[in-house]
């Protein structure tokens, strides 16, 4: 089983209307969208949700106030307000409470507290879907508002897609990872086949190019980049090809700016079934591209196994 994880040193390059068109080139996939912080995938591919479950990745503290003992240990010790004083007037004096938005779940207090009268409860932080799309299968989430602990749904979305993979004998896993290089972007590349970095000619697209890469590099993992509207800049373009060239990371491609892209979007299409332009043609290139150096990397890794 092969993963292939589309990620971007940026948001806005791209990198989702390309992962829906590699949906529909590949023909023996499971869909994973990893971005789970802006999860937008579902709106090209239109998935039937099949299955929903829930994400429980955090803890938040709850205090019993029947054993509370109202010595204000835990607002002492909590470092981000979350800890409420009800200053009306009660028998036996103030009482305490956790505001639920403000707690980060620490433990702190629960490990302060001398008469071990808080809990640490499981809390939903958003949920997961298992659809299907008329690409294949497709495993997403939704974060909750104002929730942590991406990177373990992310790790929850991978391996539910890996999981349909080994059942449905499905040979590959097509990932749309999140931008940037933060804890979802870890999460979702880790043990990765490949990646392919999409970038666009612009100061920020170069910087965070190499930045990604870098990310990937200490990983490593096989990283190929693709630049996604390129004559916009025809001159950093150059130069990002220049940085790849010079840092050995293969280029597959570049795909020129087409207002088909956005067409295909309105009409909730990907751009390969909506067009047959010169963008189009060059997504399917740069998707055998991928194919041929995924094929390259796993015969030199069979051959020095054996060897």
């Amino acid at each position: 089983m092969r993963e292939i994880v589309v990620i971007s040193g940026k948001g806005g390059t791209g990198k989702t209307s390309l992962v829906a068109c590699f949906a529909s080139l590949a023909e023996s996939a499971v869909i994973a969208d990893c971005d789970v912080d802006a999860a937008d995938l579902y709106l090209v591919l239109e998935p039937l949700v099949k299955q929903i479950g829930p994400f429980r990745g955090g803890k938040q503290a709850v205090i019993r106030e029947e054993d509370c003992v109202r010595c204000g240990t835990c607002w002492d010790v909590c470092r981000f307000d979350a800890v409420k004083i009800d200053e009306h007037e009660r028998a036996g004096g103030r009482v305490f409470s956790i505001d639920p938005i403000s707690c980060e779940g620490c433990g702190v207090c629960f490990h302060a507290c001398p008469a071990d009268a808080i809990d640490l409860k499981r809390v939903k932080n958003g949920e997961w879907f298992i659809s299907d799309t008329r690409f294949g299968p497709m495993v997403h989430a939704k974060l909750g508002v104002a929730q942590e602990n991406s990177g373990k749904l992310v790790t929850l979305v991978r391996n539910q897609a890996r999981q349909i993979a080994e059942e449905r004998h499905l040979d590959m896993i097509l990932a749309d990872g999140s931008p940037g290089i933060g804890c979802p972007v870890i999460a979702s590349i880790t043990g990765a086949d490949m990646v392919l970095v999409v970038t666009e000619p612009t100061l920020s697209g170069e910087h965070d190019l190499r930045r990604v890469c870098r990310l990937t590099s200490h990983f490593g993992i096989p990283t190929v980049v693709c630049i996604n509207k390129y004559d916009l800049n025809e001159g950093i373009a150059c130069a990002i090809e220049g940085w790849c060239k010079g840092e050995r990371v293969p280029m597959v491609g570049r795909v020129l700016y087409d207002p088909d892209f956005t067409r295909a979007q309105v009409a909730r299409k990907c751009l390969t079934e909506y067009s047959d332009g010169l963008a189009a043609v060059e997504v399917k290139r740069i998707w055998r591209n991928m194919l041929d150096r995924l094929a390259r990397t796993e015969s030199r890794r069979l051959a020095e196994s054996v060897g």
